[in-house]
């Protein structure tokens, strides 16, 4: 190892292109020792350098499949999280930075979800009732709680196969921590909107009664992504007022009212190959995460096909949008001299129970 880790200082201010031609050399360097993930939120800079890219659960299964000594995640904290619990003990799992969060997961946190646990618990069994599913966008020891407690983790690709699986299990599911995915899912296989309830953790048994939670079959954790909830119906229906042929496909983090509205409803990797397949000339109007928009406007635009952002807002994904050029560069010409930096590592105990629920994950889906 270098006894002198490099410092961000020399990276922070530099120029683009300067990064790029660094990233590149850093890459040849390191080899087979290196693999890349990239989320299809990230930033052009980055993401063109990922040796596999996709939604949650398509990197995923490539952090378990990874054969390199360090698995550098182009991505959020819990995404990182993820390619630590998955891969063996002699691969290292790094973040380029850890300021990379995400405010939907840090909507649902672990002490909030225990309590919930212990108020439900004085009305029921709770593991004989209920189902813990956690969105994947959680964090670590969320997971473990799935583990622990007979749950299972889901994506935005396999929600509906998760919800299956969890009814089979036991009477009712806890879902967090976004309300939207939950709620369009429970929707879709048929469950009335009256059967999935908001449960807010900043009030007493949530803020139902125990009347309300008897006839639920979804308890919703009052969770949103913070750039789909910027979608509303009113975008919709002027691009449907100005482009009557066109089509609108979103995310299911959207709003529910956005998604009954829209003619299809699916991840990431849905919404790509959905609109790749669809006839040369065609419209989109696409509710998803800016950078993934304009990227596949690009590649869609020698087809004649309009690819368009949902909302007159320009937003991307604050933290998503911190893994930059000069992170990347920094981490891998550490790595090229030696040194390991913004390793992200999940304790062995809490790492065996959030592995267990998603193996179940894995398996079901």
């Amino acid at each position: 190892m270098n006894a002198i880790p490099i410092k961000f200082e020399r990276f922070q201010a530099a120029e683009d292109d300067f990064c790029q031609e660094r990233i590149v050399a850093a890459k040849q360097k390191l080899g087979d020792r290196l693999v890349i993930l990239g989320h299809h939120y990230q930033q052009e800079g980055v993401y063109r350098h990922a040796d596999h890219t996709g939604d949650s659960l398509k990197l995923s299964r490539a952090a378990a499949a990874s054969d390199a000594e360090f698995i550098v995640f182009l991505g959020v904290h819990f995404m990182a999280e993820v390619a630590d619990i998955l891969s063996r003990p002699d691969q290292t799992a790094i973040l380029p930075d850890m300021a990379a969060g995400c405010s939907m997961a840090d909507m649902a946190n672990l002490s909030k979800v225990e309590r919930c646990r212990r108020e439900l618990s004085e009305h029921y069994d709770f593991d004989a009732t209920f189902t813990p599913v956690t969105y994947i966008n959680s964090a670590a020891d969320l997971k473990a709680f799935c583990g622990e407690h007979g749950g299972i983790v889901c994506t935005s690709t396999n929600a509906p196969n998760i919800l299956q699986w969890s009814f089979a299990q036991r009477e009712k599911v806890l879902f967090f921590p976004d309300q939207h995915l939950g709620r369009w899912t429970g929707y879709k296989m048929g469950i009335p909107l009256d059967e999935m309830v908001v449960w807010d953790p900043d009030q007493d048994m949530g803020g139902l009664t125990k009347a309300q939670i008897d006839k639920a079959k979804i308890l919703l954790w009052k969770g949103h992504c913070s750039v789909h909830q910027m979608f509303q119906p009113q975008h919709i229906t002027k691009f449907r007022e100005q482009y009557p042929e066109g089509k609108v496909i979103s995310h299911p983090e959207s709003p529910f009212e956005v998604c009954r509205l829209s003619d299809e409803v699916g991840s990431t990797e849905f919404i790509l190959k959905t609109v790749a397949a669809s006839a040369p000339g065609t419209r989109w109007l696409v509710g998803t995460e800016l950078n993934l928009v304009n990227r596949l406007a690009e590649n869609m635009r020698p087809e004649g096909k309009v690819v368009s952002f949902m909302s007159p807002l320009i937003c991307e994904c604050s933290t998503m949008a911190r893994i930059d050029p000069q992170h990347l560069a920094w981490t891998l010409e550490n790595l090229a001299e030696g040194n390991v930096v913004n390793r992200i590592h999940v304790e062995p105990q809490e790492a065996t129970l959030a592995k267990l629920a998603l193996d179940r994950m894995l398996q079901a889906s």
